[in-house]
């Protein structure tokens, strides 16, 4: 190569953005913390398939490193660890930082909920001798996706007299499983004739769970009153309980590596689980930070955010308010001063069908973490629009860590789009940039990411927590 070109070279380096490879940047000691790291996060995503258990998984992981109930009458001082369990199904947990709280803090928020099929209140029923759980599906699915794969049910149920008793069936070798039939292709000329969304309809979405009728019984629906009392004898229930139970169908299989090359991880839940445990292992390592950290594992993001376990909700503003007032400071003039990154996923680039996307915006796998300006979808809307400050000051927080860096837009413009939690940590007066893992088959009963990019979510994490 002649001057002319190296000099060409050089300046191209200098002044235009390209994102590399991490297979191709990365020494093999980073890419082996990276696969290190992966095996945590795997066996994370098979214990927490539900809100729920990722709470309880959290929690877990923060008591064993000295994390406690937070106390808004106790004294506080740097290093002090705290968590918030908010009904069992969002979380806070904070490290208290050097600087005054009134300096702000720093947010990592990520969601635990993900698309399922939800038990309706009044589930269980009997049709030609088959017993099934009517279902209603919670959040943006595929309905097609979701036939002819083995399930499991997760969730609790709380008896009349008040008592709560937990269910998990499918996930043990030992335990049945149970899926949503499909028509057999041969009788299946007038469904293939329908849109994608109608080939299989949500009230189709009906769980097969049974087939035996009640011995000894001569009445009506005698394979109902069996699966009863099964359940009763298991559980201790009746069918009244449905009613006052949150129960879950999610796929069986479990985290497992993709590839020869063993670089990927397929499994269901990554959105936005694959956030949420970089999000809290962060917060774990974080030490004693110069600010405040706070990781905040949320519910309700696939359906709107709302209820009060979801972040439209007031949970967080009144935690921050109850921080601040430890330290004598009121919780506005803490948000205000606070920066956030919204930890949810986007779309990695997919070359089976690229038509969505725009390849010069569009996350790719291998590539790092993804800085996402904005979601929404057509005019921007439903988002938060990161500012051009906020933005600056996380790109310089992740080189200066050696975190690989892409970025990505949710698709070409007109295209669809989708929403995360920014839009309203950001309407409490907090500077938010999402920051997430490009995903594959997103919403999927099985999803795919990169344990590269999984890994560099956590050292963004980590880095936006020890920021100076």
């Amino acid at each position: 190569m002649d001057k002319k070109n190296n000099a060409a070279e050089a300046l191209r380096e200098q002044l235009c953005f390209t994102t590399k490879n991490g297979g191709k940047v990365l020494s093999a000691d980073v890419i082996a913390a990276c696969d290190r790291y992966c095996e945590g996060y795997k066996e994370f995503l098979d214990a927490a398939k539900t809100e729920r258990e990722a709470v309880i998984t959290a929690i877990a992981m923060a008591e064993k490193q000295g994390f406690v109930p937070f106390d808004p009458h106790a004294e506080l001082k740097p290093g002090d660890k705290v968590y918030l369990n908010n009904r069992g199904k969002s979380l806070i947990l904070a490290v208290i930082g050097t600087r005054p709280i009134t300096d702000g803090v720093t947010i990592a928020a990520a969601h635990v909920d993900s698309p399922r099929l939800d038990l309706k209140p009044n589930p269980l029923y009997e049709d030609s001798e088959l017993a099934y759980f009517d279902t209603h599906y919670y959040g943006g699915i595929k309905k097609y996706q979701w036939t002819a794969i083995p399930l499991a049910l997760h969730g609790v149920i709380v008896r009349k007299d008040g008592t709560c008793v937990t269910v998990t069936i499918g996930e043990d070798p030992q335990d049945p499983v149970f899926c949503v039939t499909d028509l057999l292709p041969h009788l299946g000329a007038e469904q293939m004739k329908r849109t994608a969304a109608e080939v299989v309809k949500g009230e189709d979405l009906n769980v097969l769970i049974g087939s035996r009728p009640f011995l000894d019984d001569e009445g009506s629906e005698a394979v109902k009153l069996n699966i009863l009392s099964i359940l009763n004898k298991k559980y201790g229930i009746t069918e009244a309980d449905f009613l006052s139970a949150e129960l879950e169908i999610v796929p069986v299989f479990g985290a497992r590596d993709v590839g020869l090359d063993r670089s990927m991880i397929g499994a269901y839940g990554h959105d936005d689980r694959v956030c949420a445990y970089p999000a809290v292992t962060a917060i774990l390592l974080c030490g004693t930070p110069a600010y405040t950290a706070v990781t905040i594992l949320a519910d309700k993001e696939e359906v709107g955010s709302n209820g009060n376990t979801g972040m439209n909700s007031a949970f967080l503003r009144y935690f921050i308010d109850d921080l601040a007032a430890v330290f004598g400071a009121k919780g506005h003039h803490v948000l205000s001063r606070s920066l956030c990154l919204s930890a949810d996923v986007n779309a990695a680039l997919d070359p089976i069908y690229p038509e969505v996307m725009v390849r010069s915006n569009a996350a790719k796998l291998n590539h790092g973490v993804c800085i996402t300006k904005y979601t929404g979808s057509r005019g921007k809307s439903d988002t938060s629009d990161a500012s051009a400050e906020a933005m600056g000051t996380v790109r310089r927080i992740l080189d200066e860590k050696d975190v690989l860096w892409q970025t990505g837009e949710l698709g070409k413009v007109e295209a669809g789009g989708g929403g995360t939690v920014a839009k309203y940590i950001s309407m409490l007066d907090v500077d938010t940039v999402d920051l997430g893992v490009p995903v594959l088959s997103m919403h999927a009963p099985m999803e795919i990411v990169s344990k590269i990019d999984v890994y560099m979510a956590h050292k963004a994490f980590l880095a936006t927590m020890k920021r100076d």
